[in-house]
């Protein structure tokens, strides 16, 4: 709205005046929302903050000397002027690989919050009333020592944060850099939420496949769960679900930090538009990972067969030779139908998937990861049967052909909500309720073993190489948040916990009765 502004503040003892000069003549009175007037006025863009109100600001503007030189006054409320100041003011957390180098010790930064204005906080989208759900296997024992190391035989690692800094002991070395970068993302919250987290520690498997069954544990009897974070989860498992690595960056596939993809994927969704789109359903992927994902390859065009199906092999040691001109994200919003198909486990390619604007066909799933327990079905995606796959998708295809506005609100309806409620300050948020509520039921004081090693940024940035190094600065938090977290909705009560899942299975079913009608139709026909 008004780009290059000089600002220069002035504090009656009425209300705060800005002084801006613009290089547009204007004479007019212009009301702004507070977003926009933050990132217009400051070069700085906040949170977004689905509950905050409309701050206006009332724009006077007036034109000067000449044509060539024009000047804008800014009427603000003194509360108002105080906010801004916050914002600019925001103190930056320095970076000291000089020091860490020569010393080989964490620097002792005194990271406090900035000035917090608590009034612009927002509710958390809905997705957070797992963590409670997550958690209620130690909600009335709380976690102690005994159940903590009963973890350890599939762990890779365990963190310990005492007084908001954190430490390290590792067990064994996850797959590729999975550690690596999760352990970098929970820096990067502390520094987001500095000293807000209750002492904890925790034990986190990096393997695709949730081991806690919940049929060794009698959670009536006494006989508590080991407390285990990894990626994902099942109706089976209690394991503890976590935002995994890739939101951080996966270096050994070139795939950015989630904070800058975000925004390439929603450009990426302009370069073609839905109605122009191809009217196929698009996977690329690995298929050798999973047997689900070869059946799935039978549905490709053939000369004999088409499942309304485009279906191609990722060959990733190739596209790392060709310097992964052919896997660009944001490049593959092409078709107007794209596949979600779990590989061995859960797949970091779901939120990608979700966000191209085009109806996700979501293979019935086994597995959840921290965020999809808030999709709906037929709502943000179209469900698609495993054990009929090409069928499936042939229907869902023709009937989305055949209703492209409502097939198109589908679509927009997953990349809104990939746009609007996983962006990254919500991810943080997600990990920061997740472990202050975990933290909050230890019974014990947690300590830090003779194996164990301070982490902080330095030592783990410092010493990085290549895209590691690249993604590691990319993703860094750089300063404190000016906002607490966002406000945790209430958990379930049995009724509504309930009233959820059968209205997810009856959407689920009323799909697949209208495919059974399609296809006893088509058999009339031939």
């Amino acid at each position: 709205m008004m780009d290059h502004i000089v600002v220069r503040w002035k504090i009656s003892s009425r209300f705060s005046v800005c002084f801006c000069r613009h290089h547009r003549a204007t004479m007019t009175v212009i009301v702004v929302r507070w977003e926009r007037f933050v990132a217009d006025f400051l070069q700085f863009k906040p949170s977004s903050h689905r509950a905050t109100p409309d701050l206006i600001v009332g724009t006077m503007v007036r034109e000067i000397s000449s044509a060539a030189r024009s000047s804008t006054e800014q009427i603000l409320t003194t509360k108002s002027y105080k906010i801004l100041k916050t914002l600019q003011n925001q103190t930056e957390i320095p970076l000291d690989c000089n020091g860490y180098n020569h010393t080989g010790k964490c620097p002792n930064h005194q990271i406090s919050l900035n000035n917090q204005d608590h009034r612009f906080n927002s509710t958390c989208p809905d997705y957070f009333r797992w963590i409670h759900e997550d958690l209620r296997p130690w909600s009335h024992t709380g976690i102690t020592q005994e159940t903590i190391e009963k973890a350890k035989p599939t762990t890779n690692f365990k963190l310990v944060i005492l007084k908001g800094k954190a430490y390290l002991e590792t067990y064994e070395k996850a797959f590729q850099t999975r550690d690596t970068f999760t352990l970098w993302g929970i820096l990067q919250m502390l520094r987001k939420y500095p000293g807000m987290l209750p002492d904890l520690e925790l034990m986190f498997d990096c393997v695709d496949w949730p081991v806690v069954s919940a049929g060794q544990y009698n959670l009536d009897g006494g006989v508590d769960p080991p407390p285990l974070f990894r990626y994902c989860g099942n109706d089976a498992t209690l394991d503890i679900v976590f935002p995994d690595w890739s939101f951080w960056g996966w270096p050994e596939v070139n795939i950015k930090p989630w904070g800058i993809l975000l925004g390439e994927l929603n450009e990426g969704n302009k370069r073609i538009e839905w109605m122009k789109r191809e009217p196929y359903a698009y996977w690329k992927g690995n298929p050798t990972v999973a047997e689900t994902r070869q059946d799935l390859m039978k549905c490709n065009v053939s000369e004999k067969q088409d499942w309304n199906a485009r279906l191609y092999a990722q060959d990733w040691g190739r596209e790392s030779q060709e310097g992964y001109k052919k896997s660009d994200l944001a490049g593959q919003c092409t078709h107007k139908y794209k596949v979600y198909i779990e590989g061995s486990a859960w797949s970091v390619s779901e939120k990608y998937i979700l966000a191209c604007d085009s109806p996700t066909l979501l293979v019935k799933p086994h597995y959840y990861d921290f965020f999809t327990r808030g999709l709906i079905p037929v709502h943000h995606y179209w469900p698609i049967k495993e054990d009929d796959k090409c069928k499936s998708i042939k229907f869902a295809v023709d009937w989305g052909n055949s209703h492209k506005a409502k097939a198109h609100n589908i679509g927009k309806a997953a990349s809104n909500f990939i746009q609007e409620e996983l962006k990254m300050d919500y991810v943080y948020d997600y990990m920061f309720h997740l472990l202050n509520s975990y933290g909050k039921l230890f019974r014990y004081q947690p300590s830090i073993s003779d194996k164990a090693v301070e982490l902080c940024v330095e030592s783990m940035v410092c010493k990085a190489e290549g895209r590691e190094k690249k993604f590691m600065m990319e993703s860094l938090v750089k300063a404190p948040s000016n906002t607490n977290p966002c406000t945790m909705p209430p958990p379930f009560d049995p009724p509504s916990l309930h009233a959820h899942i059968k209205r997810k299975q009856g959407s689920i079913q009323r799909v697949e009765f209208w495919e059974k009608s399609y296809w006893e139709k088509q058999n009339l026909k031939s």
